[in-house]
């Protein structure tokens, strides 16, 4: 038998036996807790199990929502505040991956401090009372940098991620001898694995040690890239399933994306519309669980935001309950938050899914927030005949549907109207309703209608009339056609950073040579082996000897497969290019260039703008400079690539830290004179920290593209200058978390690589500063009131509250006004609305007025169906 032969043969018979034991440690879809782990205090033993219906936490089934929040993308200090937001908002469970990049970035030196401090996250969601989806990985892709992997794992012999390769098996062959039973990439993957769910045990985090732990994830959309590695695909996912489960953590074990996932791991969705594309589990003694609801998609440089309306986030979450038996839903993302430092994968920006229900900043983005807290407690009205009740569906047309959920006690219906375009009439047991286009309603007891994802009627658009200034101007505002508050979220300047004496300016040094570099050599090196992802930067420098040929035209031509790339001949800059993410993966500059007779200095500068998240053989993949040469008249082009080349890893100002206070006061900085718009130049000024507990941006839409440190933490990559198709920077306000400032004099450094105008940045605070709501007398009321009448509800974030009543009206207000307040009222109006509205909520943080003619001194205009519309100032 040949070695390869006798690996495998090890190979198959290690991992039947590991499926043995994970078969019977989690038989039949139920994981329980070990015995002595199990008892609690004395009390019943606390345990996870499923059926075909829902995840079960004691034996009960559970209707569960949750929402994706990533613990590196924002800071301690904001941690408690988004899980209260998110619990407020009616989630039951915090769902997060575990990011191995920023917990192992040196093999065997690990990191669990500041944003990375995972247990103190998953404390804090405990002591909130809410329970933690934990998504180990360890790939986790997330637009995070290498997916999650380390880099240094790139470095490992023969090494190829996510597979089951010819090496790994000769590596078992030959380390069975030494009883390692693992090749040398599996044994870092479990490695990791069992270092987080050890970690987690030892700090008594699962749920049946009474901790918040309740489900984990092993992978993540593997599937995506299994075909890719043929028949190495499929063991692989069997010894990933295998592993996570005889980890023995008492909780059940999920794959995302994965059709084939192996008993008792769940298989589940991840999309936009999983209630119709979701296969379903792949046991019917799996529950439905959709690990990925998609409330936007994510920002990229180049690309305008794409936002999700709540109706159409509220419909795919009712159709997934409704066609799917649906039972877990995670909204990716609850929370965005910010890619900090260099952390964004390729061409994705640093604000990561401001769009979410809470916005980057933790501010609650009305109204899909509102919305979807009305969603959920729709659904947990009826959890009952939901989780337990007889099913049944009915087909009212071609683009309408019925889904009956029906036990002995209790029923709740789920009404869907399909079409776009056109409201639909269904008649249903007996009564007649109204659905608007794309649409659910939501019937409790299968009579009374408690939810609808989206309204009849065009909702008014009176806050557009607002007029902003040059210090004060609209970020975001968008009209659903929904019954929630809207919120108009605002950028206030504080301060313009606009003293030129307050400026230094550090110029980044163009190497012509470099003397004793280890990096020298007759090619071209491939940039991330290079730089090992310490930095954007990489350096390609030669010379070249020119003898004169005439006045012929020279022309230099370079292909790379970076992100940027910026060209000087003889110190002086003559060109960039740049790449996009939808783009061809090779990016090309051709210029024309001035050589002098002799030796000239080449010197290209190779940019990454973060590194790939996803896909195969990710190993593998080749980036910078890969073409040089030089192209006299219409002579053959002489090419460069097998010179002498050597190559400097990141910028002068990077390798001496000048964006620390220490790194900083051994540069020479000097007056900014006339250092604006032009490349490769360090900014430095100081400012004061705004008053107040509103988040703090700065507004770089003057900048070109680069890096922004704050008090030497990196608050991100800025890249202004690559405009959207709608003429604007993809990101113009860029986050400073509190935790990163201090009261007075804090110091900002910019690496500005392109050219800007540091003089127009402004110091900004993000708030929402105006609230709306429309709300018809027909309206069904909201399932979290007392009252029984419909409500226009108002709400100021927290630490704020109602200083003015800019518009209000009970009666016919016009719809999509643009003009001064009062021609936005209809035929029909109130006199006494002002003054009941004002009663009600000045001064208070949040108020609430019934729409009934008795609240406004009666029936202003009898026969007309009446709304109430109200838009309020915060401060």
């Amino acid at each position: 038998m040949s070695m390869a032969a006798a690996a495998a043969a090890i190979m198959a018979v290690l991992l039947a036996a590991l499926m043995a034991r994970a078969s019977s440690a989690a038989a039949a879809g139920r994981v329980w807790a070990d015995e002595e782990k199990g008892a609690h205090n004395g009390t019943a033993r606390r345990q996870v199990t499923y059926d075909g219906r829902s995840l079960m936490l004691d034996g009960a089934r559970r209707m569960l929502f949750s929402g994706d929040i990533h613990y590196p993308r924002s800071t301690p200090e904001m941690w408690p505040r988004l899980i209260e937001s998110a619990r407020e908002g009616g989630l039951d469970v915090i769902q997060t991956y575990v990011f191995w990049n920023v917990h192992e970035p040196i093999q065997g030196q690990y990191n669990f401090e500041g944003r990375y401090d995972l247990v103190k996250f998953i404390r804090e969601i405990h002591a909130q009372g809410l329970y933690v989806s934990l998504r180990v990985g360890p790939f986790v892709e997330a637009e995070w940098k290498y997916g999650g992997l380390p880099f240094w794992l790139r470095g490992v012999p023969n090494i190829t991620f996510r597979c089951n390769n010819e090496p790994y098996k000769v590596q078992v062959y030959t380390q069975v001898k030494t009883d390692v039973m693992y090749e040398v990439r599996v044994v870092h993957m479990q490695k990791f694995v069992a270092k987080i769910v050890n970690m987690m045990k030892d700090e008594n985090l699962y749920y049946p040690q009474g901790g918040p732990i309740i489900i984990s994830q092993i992978e993540n959309e593997y599937k995506l890239v299994q075909a890719a590695f043929h028949s190495r695909g499929p063991p692989y996912v069997r010894w990933a399933a295998a592993m996570a489960v005889n980890l023995q953590t008492g909780i059940p074990w999920m794959m995302c994306k994965q059709d084939d996932a192996p008993d008792p791991i769940i298989n589940t969705c991840n999309g936009l519309i999983c209630g119709e594309t979701f296969h379903g589990p792949n046991s019917p003694n799996k529950p439905a669980l959709w690990t990925e609801n998609w409330t936007s998609r994510y920002p990229l440089y180049g690309h305008d935001p794409r936002f999700r309306s709540p109706a159409d986030i509220a419909f795919a979450v009712a159709l997934f309950i409704a066609r799917k038996k649906g039972s877990f839903v995670s909204y990716y993302m609850y929370h965005g938050g910010t890619n900090f430092g260099r952390f964004a994968s390729s061409y994705v920006t640093t604000s990561y899914y401001d769009g979410a229900p809470l916005d980057e900043y933790g501010l609650i983005w009305q109204s899909t927030w509102s919305h979807l807290r009305e969603l959920h407690a729709a659904v947990k009205q009826s959890e009952e005949p939901l989780l337990s009740g007889a099913y049944s569906n009915y087909s009212f047309g071609e683009q309408q549907e019925g889904h009956v959920f029906k036990t002995e006690s209790n029923c709740v219906a789920f009404l869907v109207n399909f079409d776009k375009h056109k409201t639909s009439n269904i008649q249903f047991g007996e009564a007649s309703f109204q659905l608007a286009p794309k649409s659910i309603s939501i019937l409790s007891s299968c009579r009374r209608v408690v939810f609808e994802t989206a309204k009849v009627s065009q909702l008014p658009s009176i806050l557009q009339r607002l007029k902003t200034s040059r210090d004060c101007f609209v970020y975001q505002f968008y009209f659903w056609q929904i019954n929630a508050q809207h919120g108009l979220r605002t950028a206030q300047v504080v301060q313009y950073l606009n003293n030129v004496d307050s400026w230094k300016v550090f110029k980044e040094p163009i190497p012509l040579a470099i003397n004793n570099s280890t990096h020298i050599g007759n090619r071209l090196f491939e940039h991330l082996s290079t730089t090992k992802d310490e930095t954007d930067y990489l350096w390609y420098l030669t010379r070249y000897d020119y003898r004169s040929n005439g006045d012929t035209q020279l022309v230099l031509n370079v292909e790379s497969q970076a992100h940027v790339l910026h060209a000087y001949i003889n110190n002086d800059y003559i060109g960039s290019v740049h790449g996009s993410h939808d783009g061809p993966r090779n990016i090309v500059l051709k210029t024309p260039i001035m050589l002098r007779k002799g030796q000239n200095s080449i010197s290209l500068l190779s940019v990454m703008v973060g590194s790939p998240d996803s896909g195969a053989y990710m190993e593998r993949r080749i980036f910078g400079v890969r073409k040089v040469s030089i192209q006299q008249g219409h002579q053959k082009s002489h090419s460069l690539n097998n010179e002498l080349w050597k190559h400097q890893v990141g910028l002068s100002g990077e390798m001496n830290n000048i964006y620390t206070r220490e790194g900083s006061s051994r540069a020479q900085w000097t007056a900014i004179n006339k250092s604006m718009h032009l490349p490769l130049i360090w900014y430095k000024t100081t400012f004061d920290t705004p008053w107040g507990s509103d988040p703090v941006t700065l507004n770089l839409s003057s900048m070109g593209k680069g890096e922004a440190w704050i008090n030497g933490e990196s608050i991100g990559r800025y890249w202004a200058s690559f405009k959207t198709p709608s003429g604007q920077p993809s990101q113009s306000l860029y986050h400073i978390p509190q935790y990163f400032l201090k009261p007075r004099e804090n110091t900002l450094v910019l690496m500005e690589e392109m050219g800007g105008d540091p003089l127009q940045i402004s110091v900004n605070t993000m708030s929402v500063t105006r609230v709306y709501s429309s709300v018809n007398e027909l309206s069904t009321p909201s399932l979290l009131s007392r009252r029984k009448h419909p409500a226009v509800r108002l709400r100021c974030q927290q630490g704020k509250h109602i200083t003015d009543i800019e518009f209000a009206s009970y009666g016919n207000p016009v719809e999509d006004c643009r003009s001064s307040s009062r021609s936005c009222l209809g035929s029909c109006h109130a006199e006494t609305t002002e003054f009941v509205v004002k009663d009600a909520c000045l001064g208070r943080r949040k108020c609430a007025i019934p729409v009934r003619p008795a609240k406004f001194g009666g029936d202003p205009c009898p026969g007309i169906q009446k709304s109430l519309s109200v838009v309020a100032s915060c401060g």
